[in-house]
């Protein structure tokens, strides 16, 4: 498999990949977006950092692509949904550059409240200017914190060190962490109203795209000191140029910017209050050679079948959740596919039930494996874990998932039924007995069954007569195919009753055709899982 390393990583990641037993690796530093499209035309894999653009086209053009590694944390470089459509994994490293972010935010802080670099500079031009640079203590001060992940959290540590209190805007920060870290949680409004600094850790996204703009400097305190090391976009530029010329915002610092590199005539360059770096939050020897080799080590895993880790398109699967999530994965797929074959041919949604212990687990990663499962005759081999959501979307078909407590006989089960326009459907019900069991069907279409869930199946609904079981095995011995298991199910004595047979192999159409014309037979399936 090769492996195009499009931008300058850790030699330590580019030598862990050399090492892979049947791994070529390329290195195209600094390619035109043209050569980068040569390239790409028998790749498996894509390592960048920020330099090199995957667009649409490079993914387009690539039809071995499994795998986009982004050594760090953001992603814009990369066409994500145009990879996803393709069903190719993008993935980052976003816990590598965590320190060297959260201590340059921490030095712009410093230098908003100690004007060191304004202070230099002056020294170097041989002045000695000891009443333009006075400064402000952050003991006892009012930080906020916008957005409280990995950075922010270990922002949190260091301003807390210095005695500040910390507030935080998060809206997805529980209270239960936000109390284990000693930090008040508050609304934006009210962080905007009490916060004498104020670090910025959010993606950028449209909600968060310029969520700190003039309306936002309005309800601030007057002379707030503002910093961003996370991505530009989310202050307002042109707010904040406006915001310090009145005085508003007493300093600020910028690593990031709405446009990179940032111009040469912004305006942001000339303005005495505001330090700036060239984007150098993950500029430092440990980071970087820490996501070279996690990027690295991700791609690998991926294209050896392995955990996946960090995927910002599909929920990432670590070697733990693989080992006790492998049996749900294979049991879901397999439900699926069976309900598939058994729906009819268009349906209007997916209801995924998920009773008992089952809905303790990460059930996105299972309703991922039904969606694949149900999709793999459908869209056939380019339908993955990744694509399953979008390729079902774009039929039509709306997706929605259960869970209860309740499970009747079973401490866990997992029910996949297909829903017609008219509200007609079908449905298959699944366990597992114990964790190294294979996958048991014990329900379909709400009828007590005991099948494996494998191989070759079928299916028939037949009006519950005398001489029934003895015609379908009959008929199957005729053909020379073999009956491994046979389960029977039925509602009342002389009305439908359901029989599910596993076979050692395909009946042929010959048999087919005599099972689904006969009166007393409602339907006859054959279902290959």
């Amino acid at each position: 498999m090769k492996i195009l390393v499009a931008d300058k990583i850790s030699p330590k990641g580019v030598a862990y990949l050399r090492q892979q037993p049947g791994f070529e690796v390329v290195e195209a530093y600094g390619s035109s977006p043209e050569k980068v499209k040569e390239l790409v035309k028998d790749v498996h894999a894509i390592a960048v950092r920020s330099e090199t653009k995957i667009s649409a086209e490079v993914i387009a053009a690539a039809p071995l692509l499994k795998v986009v590694g982004r050594a760090g944390v953001g992603v814009d470089n990369v066409d994500v949904d145009a990879a996803t459509e393709r069903g190719v994994i993008v993935m980052n490293t976003p816990s590598g550059n965590t320190i060297a972010t959260a201590e340059l935010t921490f030095t712009h802080l410093l230098c908003g409240a100690r004007p060191v670099p304004q202070a230099g500079a002056s020294m170097k031009a041989g002045q000695w200017d000891r009443k333009n640079f006075n400064g402000l203590e952050l003991f006892k001060k009012t930080l906020g914190i916008v957005g409280l992940g990995r950075i922010g959290g270990e922002v949190a540590k260091r301003a807390q060190a210095f005695g500040m209190r910390v507030l935080a805007y998060d809206p997805y920060l529980a209270p239960s962490r936000a109390k284990a870290i000693q930090v008040e949680s508050v609304s934006m409004d009210e962080l905007l109203a009490q916060a004498d600094y104020i670090t910025v850790h959010m993606p950028l996204t449209e909600d968060t795209h310029y969520m700190i703009d003039e309306a936002a400097f309005e309800k601030a305190k007057k002379g707030l000191r503002i910093f961003n090391c996370a991505r530009g976009g989310i202050i307002k530029e042109s707010a904040l140029i406006a915001a310090l010329k009145s005085g508003k915002v007493a300093a600020a610092g910028l690593d990031v910017f709405e446009e990179e590199p940032l111009a040469k005539d912004s305006e942001l360059r000339t303005l005495p209050n505001v330090v700036l770096t060239p984007h150098l939050g993950a500029s430092t020897a440990e980071a970087q050679e820490t996501v070279g080799i996690e990027i690295a080590e991700q791609i690998t895993d991926v294209l050896r079948g392995g955990v996946i880790r960090n995927a910002v398109n599909m929920p990432s699967i670590d070697a733990a959740a693989v080992k006790v999530l492998g049996p749900y994965l294979d049991l879901g797929t397999k439900l699926g596919t069976l309900v598939q074959q058994i729906a009819p041919a268009q349906v209007a949604s997916l209801r995924i039930t998920y009773w008992g212990k089952m809905g303790d687990l990460d059930t996105n990663s299972i309703t991922r494996a039904i969606q694949r499962g149900y999709l793999r005759r459908i869209s056939g081999d380019n339908v993955n874990f990744v694509n399953a959501p979008v390729v079902l979307e774009r039929l039509g078909v709306k997706c929605e998932v259960v869970k209860s407590s309740e499970h009747g006989d079973y401490t866990e089960l997992l029910e996949v039924e297909a829903i017609t326009a008219e509200g007609s459907s079908r449905c298959a019900t699944g366990t597992l007995f114990t964790k190294a069991s294979k996958p048991r069907i014990v329900s379909l279409n709400h009828r007590e069954v005991e099948v494996e869930a494998a191989g070759k199946l079928l299916i028939i609904e037949n009006k519950d007569q005398p001489g029934m079981i003895g015609y379908v095995g009959t008929l199957l011995g005729q053909d020379g195919v073999n009956i491994a298991n046979m389960s029977l199910s039925r509602q009342a004595p002389g009305q439908t009753a359901l029989i599910v047979i596993n076979l050692d192999s395909e009946p042929s159409d010959a048999v087919r055709r005599e099972l689904k014309g006969n009166p007393n037979i409602a339907l006859a399936k054959y279902v290959e899982l």
